[in-house]
């Protein structure tokens, strides 16, 4: 009854004497009986559950019963008004003179309505996601989820599923670092889980080329030590200092990633992280070797952001600033220079003695790129002009060039479909305005955007 009840009357009664609730009900349905005729009936309503239970609190004191009566119908509110309106006819209640006293009827689906609309606000103030995912953002999850769902097992630790078939692999300390990598498409981590490097790991470092990106505190200095001990180490990069891997954003993984330095320059030293540049440029960069060309040490240091394409340390790699490797200025000549000489004179100098160099890749990437021509333009081996079309027929055009290009200058994207064609046509360099996204990429061509040409490969004019 309580669900289907649309009212509750409610009513006080005052007898002259001491009576009990049985007393109440008993009048209720002696004195209304016959009033309102057959259908109003009280004991037959009550029979057909369209009157409720009838609840009565009653008590006494000092000779005097005071109590309240609460009536639950189905009625429509005409019939609920007239059967209210019957109770107080009511004179007597057991042996006592009695009043009864209709107070209120009350709409039970009022009060059900107002929880309702209370419940409503509720729910709109707390149910709803207001957030409204832009179609980047629900990409750049589910490839998230995509890359965080491919962590796999290495001899029982946690490691990319390009563990083992990739040329190269980066260490790192556990599987939150493992996890950390793949969310920004690097799948050829591993972990050591802990400061203990297993065999396992020691054992796949002989045979790999390794890079052991570290913590950068206490803890990845003593694993780093201790790899070089059981395994082959040959490039280290730490995150910057007092931060873990698994901290860093997309961005500072691979600018560490692009500052890792050969193990050999580092090797030794009590504090081998400060001999490697800090992602954020606070730590001194990783020694120079003597002979060497800025061009060399710079191309050494730079990493391959995804992680799946490391080249052998030990292969002799192109030249991008010059295509002449030999007229290149070298650490050693640049140093012998007299110390009270200035800038300005040690540059007029070399001007004056040094012959005019040829039309340099980074001239061409200017030309081409920075001049916003849309183009895009293939070099030979020595930097001169095979071809130059449209930037939008770029792999038409290398497709069916009948000598391969030894660098590509585009003014454009580079697609996954151009890079294949280059790797299989033969080209050794790509300068471009900006890269896309790669599921794969190739150890050859190398690939740069042109802002990295200008950091990493400044031209001495």
């Amino acid at each position: 009854m309580e669900d289907t009840s649309k009212y509750l009357i409610h009513a006080d009664v005052t007898a002259d004497g001491v009576v009990e609730r049985s007393d109440v009900v008993g009048a209720i349905f002696g004195q209304t009986e016959g009033l309102l005729g057959d259908e109003l009936d009280l004991r037959d309503l009550r029979q057909s559950q369209k009157v409720g239970r009838i609840d009565v609190e009653i008590t006494s004191t000092k000779g005097q019963s005071h109590g309240h009566v609460t009536i639950a119908t189905s009625l429509d509110k005409v019939e609920t008004a007239t059967l209210a309106a019957s109770l107080e006819t009511i004179s007597r209640v057991g042996p006592c003179r009695a009043d009864l006293d209709v107070t209120e009827i009350e709409d039970v689906r009022a009060a059900k309505r107002k929880e309702v609309v209370e419940r409503a606000k509720e729910l709109l103030r707390t149910g709803f996601d207001d957030s409204v995912m832009s179609s980047e953002e629900i990409l750049a999850e589910v490839r998230e989820h995509v890359r965080v769902e491919d962590i796999t097992e290495y001899e029982g630790l946690p490691a990319g599923p390009r563990v083992t078939d990739s040329d190269a692999i980066i260490v790192v300390e556990g599987r939150s670092d493992v996890l950390t990598l793949l969310k920004y498409g690097i799948k050829n981590g591993i972990a050591v889980e802990g400061t203990n490097v297993p065999d396992a790991v020691a054992e796949l470092t002989r045979h790999r080329t390794v890079t052991a990106f570290l913590d950068g505190d206490r803890g990845g200095d003593l694993i780093l030590e201790e790899l070089s001990q059981v395994g082959d180490v040959d490039y280290v990069a730490f995150a910057p200092a007092g931060e873990s891997v698994e901290e860093l954003d997309h961005h500072q993984v691979f600018a560490a990633l692009r500052n890792k330095v050969p193990y050999d320059t580092v090797s030794g030293l009590n504090e081998p992280r400060e001999a490697v540049a800090a992602t954020d440029g606070s730590a001194t960069p990783a020694p120079v070797r003597t002979g060497a060309t800025p061009l060399e040490t710079s191309e050494r240091e730079e990493e391959e952001e995804e992680g799946e394409g490391a080249t052998d340390p030990g292969r002799e790699r192109p030249s991008v600033a010059t295509a002449d490797p030999e007229s290149s200025p070298t650490v050693e000549s640049a140093a012998s220079a007299s110390p009270d000489v200035t800038d300005d004179e040690t540059t007029a100098t070399r001007a004056e003695s040094e012959p005019a160099e040829s039309t340099s890749v980074y001239d061409h990437a200017s030309a081409v790129i920075r001049e916003g021509t849309d183009r895009v333009r293939f070099l030979d081996a020595d930097a001169e002009i095979i071809d130059e079309t449209d930037a939008s027929d770029a792999f038409e055009a290398l497709e069916s060039t009948a000598e391969p290009p030894i660098t590509v200058v585009l003014d454009g994207i580079v697609s996954q479909r151009l890079l294949d064609l280059a790797a299989d046509v033969g080209v050794e360099r790509i300068v471009a305005r900006t890269l896309g996204q790669f599921t794969k990429r190739p150890t050859e061509p190398r690939v740069y955007e042109i802002t990295e040409i200008a950091e990493t490969a400044p031209v001495d004019r």
